[in-house]
């Protein structure tokens, strides 16, 4: 079939195989012109492997470290008249490209919040890794189903304490509108941290050791958003804030109990504002990217998802002098929150107007790399062309 772009809202509801295999290549063919990481770990989990941040770091795993790796996920596969999931063609085109530098490359498509998809994860890498020595948790969800009682919670993207009303913009129409959201209820803010925080990561990192497979020193790390003033609101100090900052307290647990073995370490790790799936549907992050994107380029600091991943494995995770803050987080976002950075966005942010909107910002390349999650808009693809949406990934255990 040929596979158009369909956008509803904040999401494109279609994915391009070819397009989806061309965007990973581009990624790994940056991480390989970077060189290896020599520090770098060698057999690394992925848990929410297939899209944004967490593909970054296989592949940054893989092709920056020469890294075996298990990728998890909950994706979707096409069939012969339905595309699939842009996150399942990444594993597969993933899949394909380890494989044929003669990496090991497997992956799990199930809930990573179930015990049953632990305990498969635990099998795979006795059968064929032994042991694992990093552990990358990076999961965004809408809900989990607790694995010990069978509750459903749901996270919610709400302001706490007081209404908020802030900037927006409608990425269909291309204008300005004032977006207005109600403070989270308690049931909503509980709900939040239960799904994005940090328990799940730790019944993780609990499971895997119990289980023996977690080599002596190892490492993990989860991914966490701190931003500045203008998101604050909607995020730091809203409802997903608080899961955020469950990740901030359950860490320093992980850390002792890895410390405990073979000096191991646990680290949230902070990454800058880009475009994903999950950024996108935020409702004041669409505008702050296009803001962002522009004064960045025009710095020469602007950074995607693959230059932000890479940068943490070789500035930070597996540095003699890790970038870390006062709170032991790694800090790779520290180019977005320079202050002149900072300051000229909010001067913008206060100023745009629907007819400077593109003069100002960068909506045009906010545009075109949110297209290019779901493989759209990559030089060097006939989109005209008849392709098979039903795409195999080779090494699958489907849950």
């Amino acid at each position: 079939m040929i596979i158009k772009p369909r956008i509803r809202g904040f999401i494109c509801v279609t994915a391009h195989p070819e397009g989806c295999k061309a965007n990973v290549e581009k990624q790994i063919e940056y991480v390989t012109a970077q060189g290896t990481i020599a520090s770098g770990p060698k057999k690394v989990l992925v848990i929410g492997a297939s899209t944004g941040y967490g593909l970054a770091a296989r592949i940054s795993a893989a092709f920056g470290c020469g890294a075996d790796t298990l990728g998890v996920f909950f994706e979707r596969p096409g069939e012969e008249t339905k595309p699939a999931t842009a996150g399942w063609y990444n594993s597969a085109a993933f899949e394909e490209f380890a494989t044929e530098k003669g990496l090991y490359a497997k992956s799990i498509n199930g809930d990573a919040y179930s015990d049953a998809v632990k305990q498969k994860t635990i099998e795979l890498i006795k059968e064929d890794l032994g042991q694992v020595d990093l552990v990358v948790y990076s999961l965004a969800a809408p809900r989990r189903t607790h694995p010990k009682t069978g509750e459903v919670f749901n996270s919610t993207l709400k302001p706490i304490g007081k209404p908020l009303t802030t900037r927006g913009l409608n990425t269909d129409k291309e204008t300005l509108t004032d977006v207005s959201l109600e403070p989270a209820t308690q049931e909503e803010i509980d709900g939040t941290v239960a799904v994005m925080g940090g328990e799940d990561w730790q019944m993780w990192i609990d499971a895997l050791l119990e289980a023996g497979v977690l080599a002596e020193g190892a490492k993990t790390t989860a991914f966490t958003y701190l931003g500045e003033k203008i998101t604050h609101d909607i995020y730091w100090n809203g409802s997903i804030g608080e899961a955020k900052k469950d990740l901030d307290k359950r860490v320093l647990t992980i850390r002792d109990t890895l410390a405990a073995h073979g000096n191991g370490d646990a680290r949230v790790s902070v990454l800058k504002a880009v475009v994903t799936q999950a950024s996108s549907a935020i409702p004041v992050m669409p505008l702050y990217l296009s803001l962002l994107f522009k004064v960045m380029k025009e710095k020469g600091t602007h950074e995607g998802c693959i230059e932000q991943v890479y940068g943490l494995f070789k500035d930070s995770l597996y540095s003699a002098s890790p970038i870390m803050d006062d709170a032991g987080r790694l800090r790779a976002d520290y180019k977005e929150l320079q202050p002149e950075v900072q300051d000229e966005v909010t001067r913008l942010w206060q100023t745009v107007t629907d007819e400077t909107l593109n003069e100002v910002s960068d909506f045009v390349g906010y545009k075109t790399e949110f297209m290019h999650l779901f493989g759209f808009g990559l030089d060097g693809v006939d989109y005209a062309a008849d392709v098979n949406p039903d795409v195999k990934i080779k090494n699958l255990v489907q849950m």
